[in-house]
C-alpha cells in the first residue's frame, strides 16, 4: 500500500477537491474526519454528477421522484458528495482480498484502515500489479521454505521448485498425493505468482503380494 494518502476533510469545498483530484492525478480520495478516520469516499464519478444534471429540470411535482445522482449534483461539500460507508481494508488483509474486493465493489482505490477505522494508506490497482515484478528467485525461496515446508515436512527434499517469469512447476514425488491440491492452492496464493503446474507423483506402488498355501488333497479310504 501507499502510506502516504492524499484525503478530504468533511468540509471540504466542491473547487477544492476538484483542485486536488486534477493536481495529484487521483480517480477518488477518501474522506476522513477529526479524528483522521475514514468515513467516505469521493471518486470523479461523484464530481462529474454536477456537470450531467448541468441543463436537466427534473420535475418538482409533489409525486415527482428525483433521478439518481440529483443529491450529488446538488452537493457542495465532500460530506454531501461522498460514497458511504466506504469499501476500505484492513492492513493484514491479503493483496488477493483486496483485489477480489475492488472487483466485486468495482472500485479502483480502497482505503487501508486500522481496527479503529483511522486511515494508514491505500492500495490501488497499480499496487496489486506491482506484485507481479517480483523476482521469480525471491517466490521460489518464498514457496519452499515458508510454503512446502510446512505442508511436506518429510517428503520437501524430493520436491523441485521451478519459477519462470512467475509460473511455478513443481516437480518430484511426495508421500502421499492428497496433499498435492492443497499445495497447490497455497502456492498460488503467494504473491508474484502467475499460475501453478503441479507435475508431483506418489510414492512408487508396490504390488500386493498374495501368499497362496497349497493343499494337499485328502487320502480317501
Amino acid at each position: 500500500m501507499t502510506r502516504t494518502v492524499v484525503a478530504l476533510a468533511a468540509g471540504a469545498n466542491f473547487k477544492e477537491i476538484v483542485r486536488t483530484v486534477e493536481g495529484q492525478r487521483i480517480s477518488a480520495l477518501p474522506v476522513v474526519d477529526t479524528r483522521k478516520r475514514v468515513v467516505g469516499v469521493v471518486s470523479e464519478a461523484d464530481l462529474l454528477r454536477k456537470e450531467e444534471f448541468r441543463d436537466s429540470a427534473p420535475g418538482r411535482g409533489p409525486r415527482a421522484r428525483p433521478p439518481e445522482g440529483l443529491e450529488k449534483a446538488q452537493a457542495l461539500t465532500a460530506a454531501d458528495l461522498m460514497t458511504s460507508p466506504p469499501v476500505t481494508v484492513h492492513p493484514d488483509a491479503t493483496l488477493a482480498r483486496a483485489a477480489r474486493l475492488m472487483a466485486r465493489r468495482k472500485v479502483k482505490r480502497l482505503p487501508v484502515v486500522d481496527d479503529d477505522g483511522v486511515l494508514r494508506g491505500i492500495v490501488s490497482r497499480s499496487d496489486l500489479l506491482r506484485v507481479f515484478l517480483r523476482p521469480d528467485h525471491d517466490i521460489a525461496r518464498e514457496i519452499r521454505h515458508e510454503v512446502l515446508a510446512d505442508r511436506l515436512p518429510d517428503g520437501i527434499d524430493s520436491v523441485r521448485v521451478e519459477v519462470n517469469e512467475g509460473v511455478v512447476t513443481l516437480t518430484g514425488s511426495v508421500p502421499d498425493t492428497s496433499v498435492v491440491p492443497l499445495a497447490v492452492r497455497l502456492v498460488r496464493s503467494v504473491e508474484g505468482v502467475v499460475d501453478v503446474r503441479p507435475e508431483l507423483t506418489g510414492p512408487p506402488h508396490r504390488p500386493t503380494l498374495v501368499t497362496c498355501t497349497r493343499r494337499t488333497p485328502a487320502l480317501v479310504t
